[in-house]
C-alpha cells in the first residue's frame, strides 16, 4: 500500500504537506512511503509493524528527529545512508527488521558508528561509551546499491534475516505493542551515565570479529543455495540433519558430564 496525500493530511489534521511535523502510521501495511519527500518539516514519524524497504524517502526530512521502524523489511544496514544527512535525528527504533542480522552486537555498533547523534536506539538509551565503541567495532556503510540486490538480498555480511518477520513473529497484542511505542515517543531521555573504559577490550573485538566471520560464512551459504536443484537442495538439508543431531548429541553427554 503507498501512503498518500490525502492519507497524511487526515492523520496529521494538516492542510498542507509542507506543514505536515508529526505523522502515526503504525500498522498501515505501506510499502511505499515516497510522499514523505515532499514533507520537509517533518519532526516525528512512526512507521512501525508495515512492510517499508527502503529509507531513501526519509532522507529529504532535514528536520527529523525521531523515527519508529520496528517491523519492517528494511532488508540491510547500507541503508542507514540515508539517515546520515539528517543533523536533528536523535531517536531510532529500528528492531526486528531484517538488517539487524544475527549479530546483535555488531548491529549496534554499526548503527552507532553511521549515527553516532542518536541518543536512543531500539528504546534503549545510548551511551558516549558506546559511541566510543562503534568507532572501532562497528562498521562504516556506503550508499546500496540495488545492483548487489538480488530477490531482495542484500549481499552484505550484516544482512543475514531475510525470513518475513510477518510470517514468523510471536504473536503480541497490537494494542501493547503501540502504546510502548507511544510511552517511548512522548518519554524523557534518560540521563547518560558517566563514560568508562573508552576502549573496546580485547575480548570485545574478539567477539565482534567472530560475529563478523560467522555473518559473511552464513550470508555466502545462503546465496549459493540459490543456485541449487531439488536433489542439491535434498543433499544439504540430509547433511544439516546429520549435522544438528551429532551436535544435540555432544550437547547431551556434556550435560552427563
Amino acid at each position: 500500500m503507498k501512503l498518500t496525500r490525502k492519507m497524511v493530511l487526515s492523520r496529521a489534521k494538516a492542510s498542507e504537506l509542507h506543514n505536515v511535523r508529526k505523522l502515526n502510521c503504525w500498522g498501515s501495511r505501506l510499502t511505499d512511503i515516497s510522499i514523505c519527500r515532499e514533507m520537509p518539516s517533518l519532526e516525528v514519524i512512526t512507521l512501525s509493524v508495515n512492510s517499508i524497504s527502503t529509507l531513501e524517502p526519509v532522507s529529504r526530512c532535514r528536520q527529523l528527529s525521531e523515527l519508529y521502524l520496528r517491523k519492517n523489511r528494511i532488508p540491510s544496514l547500507a541503508e542507514l545512508f540515508y539517515l546520515k544527512g539528517l543533523p536533528r535525528l536523535r531517536v531510532l527504533w529500528l528492531a526486528e527488521n531484517p538488517c539487524c542480522g544475527a549479530c546483535p552486537h555488531l548491529y549496534r555498533m554499526t548503527v552507532l558508528r553511521n549515527l553516532p547523534h542518536l541518543q536512543k536506539l531500539d528504546n534503549q538509551t545510548v551511551t558516549e561509551e558506546e559511541v566510543s565503541r562503534a568507532l572501532t567495532e562497528g562498521e562504516e556503510v556506503t550508499a546500496p546499491s540495488r545492483e548487489d540486490t538480488r530477490n531482495g538480498l542484500p549481499e552484505l555480511p550484516y544482512a543475514l534475516s531475510t525470513v518475513d518477520t510477518a510470517a514468523t513473529e510471536t504473536p503480541q497484542d497490537p494494542l501493547s505493542l503501540r502504546e510502548s511505542e507511544a510511552s517511548s515517543i512522548q518519554g524523557q531521555l534518560s540521563p547518560k551515565p558517566p563514560p568508562r573504559d573508552r576502549f573496546p577490550s580485547f575480548s570485545q573485538r574478539e567477539a565482534a570479529s567472530s560475529c563478523r566471520s560467522r555473518n559473511n560464512i552464513l550470508t555466502a551459504i545462503l546465496l549459493l543455495l540459490r543456485e541449487l536443484d531439488s536433489e542439491g537442495l535434498e543433499a544439504v538439508h540430509q547433511t544439516v540433519l546429520g549435522r544438528l543431531q551429532a551436535l544435540h548429541k555432544q550437547e547431551l553427554q556434556e550435560d552427563v558430564e
